[in-house]
């Protein structure tokens, strides 16, 4: 062991939980700046902050698991339709809320674990595809629960903790979102690097191997999807309250779409490159389309064209790269 390693060890033991705390600093410094600098903007921004967990959820899925999905979207808009019906229907706590939304995401992706994570390469892309469509095509035929193609209104959350009221200016939903996002970008910080989240990257890495050394690879492979389907619920729920409203874009093909090309965008595989990867995408695609409402698509394919053929591994590579290298004084 190097003299440097040596030296690494004692600091972590000593500060188990400095680059979870770093992390949750970090987004509460990005949500400072966009709560005080653009308070205007805080509706869209608290949006952002919902389709995150989406793309979290798909990255614990393709990026640490190697799952192809283009149907991650049931998730979130089941979820968001649970809460949102609860919330109607009496149910009227941010925090029942969220853990109504947490469960039925959670129960989703279990249901469409159990299938998809049986397959692999060409097979579980096209059963992901069918998943999607079957859920958005019952949101669209169950009228009486979910409103149909008019969908979901009337979404009217409480007092968070009794004190705090959803005000129209989003002020609430987004401080709200955001705490709730710290917490649990904390908690997958530390259950990626669980032997659970390690076993995870090795199944996807070379499954056969895994297999060979006794890892229950298909059993793990539901137990995430499960987990990331709760992820993915609570992003669901916050939407629903954030916005009063639920439609079937939540579970919509593009909603899936969108959220793999973030993923793609900011670099599978890395918590912070889902995070940034909606970040980038989504200011972008606001900017773009309020300058140019008719041709604003084309800017954004022309971006992702330019980010995929000169950065393949996502624009959050580089920096780890460079973070990695300063934390080891220059050595490679």
């Amino acid at each position: 062991m190097t003299d440097l390693a040596a030296n690494q060890v004692p600091a972590r033991r000593s500060f188990p939980f400095a680059r979870e705390a770093g992390g949750a600093l970090a987004i509460a410094a990005l949500g400072a700046i966009g709560y005080f600098l653009f308070p205007d903007d805080l509706a869209f921004l608290t949006r952002l902050i919902g389709i995150s967990f989406l793309v979290l959820s798909l990255d614990l899925v393709t990026g640490y698991c190697g799952i192809a999905t283009l149907g991650h979207a049931a998730t979130f808009g089941v979820a968001a339709y649970a809460a949102g019906i609860a919330c109607v229907r009496g149910v009227t706590d941010p925090l029942a809320l969220l853990a109504i939304g947490m469960f039925a995401g959670s129960l989703m992706g279990l249901t469409s674990g159990v299938l998809i994570a049986r397959f692999r390469g060409l097979p579980q892309l096209v059963l992901s595809i069918a998943v999607g469509q079957l859920v958005a095509a019952l949101a669209n035929k169950l009228q009486f629960l979910t409103g149909g193609s008019d969908g979901l209104s009337g979404i009217s959350p409480g007092k968070v903790l009794g004190l705090f009221g959803f005000d129209m200016y989003s002020r609430t939903a987004f401080l709200f979102s955001l705490a709730v996002l710290m917490i649990v970008f904390v908690v997958l910080s530390r259950f990626v690097q669980s032997p659970f989240g390690l076993m995870c990257r090795a199944i996807k890495d070379d499954d056969l191997r895994a297999r060979m050394i006794g890892v229950g690879v298909y059993p793990r492979l539901v137990v995430m999807y499960a987990i990331a389907g709760a992820v993915a619920g609570i992003g669901g729920a916050l939407t629903a309250m954030s916005t009063g409203v639920v439609g079937l874009d939540s579970v919509s093909f593009e909603r899936s779409a969108e959220a793999l090309v973030m993923l793609v965008l900011g670099g599978t595989g890395h918590l912070w490159g889902a995070l940034a990867g909606t970040v980038i995408f989504m200011i972008f695609e606001h900017i773009v389309a309020a300058a140019n409402p008719f041709h604003w698509m084309t800017l954004v394919g022309t971006l992702l064209i330019l980010i995929v053929v000169f950065a393949p591994k996502g624009l959050i590579a580089p920096v780890i790269a460079l973070y990695q290298r300063l934390r080891h004084g220059g050595r490679t």
